[in-house]
């Protein structure tokens, strides 16, 4: 395997576990779950997110595309800031669940148009 496949696939799969742990976290924190306080919980998503996060500097890296010269990744790193930010006000113990929900659904749509932006390489994936 190339270096690029190595990252390619690192990036895709931890992409895949990323997400799957957001929508698991969510149900479970409006459900009001104390699965939430689980120490693995608290652990496992930052440990992917960073090597999410490490796969997409190495993809940069290794073909020279980087954000604020490609329009596209520019928008995917705008898109994972506001995702970031939704998910914080998402899965916080603080706020209602009510804004709890609506937090995690806007960060579920925004990721839908952070994986759209991936395979279309077009900041207006949806055609706007």
């Amino acid at each position: 395997m190339t270096g690029w496949e190595i990252a390619k696939t690192t990036h895709v799969s931890t992409v895949v576990i990323s997400i799957s742990l957001f929508v698991l976290r969510g149900m479970w924190m409006m459900a009001g779950s104390r699965m939430l306080q689980q120490r693995w919980v608290r652990i496992v998503p930052h440990v992917n997110d960073t090597l999410l996060l490490a796969s997409a500097i190495a993809l940069a890296l290794i073909t020279y595309q980087y954000p604020l010269r490609h329009d596209w990744l520019t928008a995917k790193v705008i898109g994972l800031v506001l995702y970031i930010g939704l998910g914080m006000v998402a899965l916080r113990r603080g706020p209602a669940r009510g804004v709890g929900a609506v937090a995690w659904l806007l960060a579920l749509v925004v990721f839908a148009y952070i994986v759209a932006v991936a395979f279309s390489r077009n900041p207006w994936p949806f055609g706007i």
